[in-house]
């Protein structure tokens, strides 16, 4: 499926300024009704001015705020004319315009329907600076919610993993797990420690995707992932164990090269000396 994952980017970026001469033929709310009705849907209208129709309700959580969610969308104008499609495109909340962001809420994972945004929540006056989508312009989007929120689908996948491998861990308060395997001896390193550590990452499967020799490398730990910099200094110098770290703590949404997207990183980590 074609993916116009451009329209998702925040209102700021993609307004642009009128001319003087521009005319808007602007669509109203008595336009949003005329297509409910002529569509025979159930609309339920927000205190924000958005309607929205929830096809299937679906199970378990519902977006937040900051939420990272997995949706396949369709969307066009009201007059049917199509702007796109995607399959499982990966959204964060926090950078939509504020209709798509409040219309997503409104579903819970597995949910299936239809939010129709004025263009007040949407593209303004202004339009987008592709030209693409006219100023005034109701949007149309139907959507399902694949993943509700990946934090909580990278903790599940965590907890189970640690489950099928009998292994006990410690949850720290940013979301990092980590098992001590050996405690080691000595004084723990602090998040501005130059460290020398060997190490394998892999992902939830077992794929091996970084490896140290036994040597290990040094770095400073200021300067690495989240996750590295808190989880390494739960040890003391010839410790080993286990750091298995969310995405948000690790590469992040969009990953990089080697890194898959919203990926759970898992690392077998030996902290050979505080340098």
């Amino acid at each position: 499926m074609k993916s116009y994952a451009y329209l998702f980017l925040s209102l700021i970026l993609f307004t642009s300024c009128l001319n003087d001469d521009d005319t808007i033929e602007l669509q109203t709310e008595a336009d949003i009704i005329k297509y409910i009705n002529d569509n025979n849907l159930n609309g339920i209208k927000t205190d924000s001015g958005l309607y929205y129709v929830i096809n299937e309700e679906g199970t378990g959580n519902t977006p937040k705020d900051d939420s990272v969610v997995n949706i396949d969308y369709k969307i066009s104008f009201l007059d049917g004319s199509s702007l796109g499609q995607s399959e499982s495109e990966i959204i964060e909340l926090r950078q939509i315009i504020p209709g798509l962001r409040e219309g997503i809420k409104l579903f819970k994972q597995g949910g299936e329907g239809i939010i129709l945004i004025p263009y007040e929540l949407a593209y303004g006056l202004s339009g987008n600076n592709t030209g693409t989508i006219p100023g005034g312009k109701v949007l149309v989007f139907e959507i399902k919610v694949n993943v509700a929120d990946y934090l909580l689908e990278n903790e599940a996948a965590i907890l189970n993993y640690l489950d099928t491998n009998n292994l006990i861990a410690t949850k720290t308060d940013s979301g990092l797990y980590y098992v001590v395997n050996n405690e080691g001896t000595g004084a723990n390193p602090t998040s501005n420690s130059n460290v020398t550590v060997a190490y394998k990452g892999y992902f939830l499967d077992g794929t091996v995707f970084d490896e140290s020799d036994a040597d290990g490398i040094s770095f400073n730990l200021n300067q690495v992932i989240p996750g590295w910099t808190e989880g390494i200094t739960y040890f003391k110098e010839g410790g080993d164990g286990i750091l298995l770290i969310p995405y948000n703590l690790g590469y992040g949404v969009y990953g990089n090269n080697t890194i898959p997207r919203v990926s759970v990183l898992i690392f077998d980590v030996n902290l050979k000396s505080i340098n």
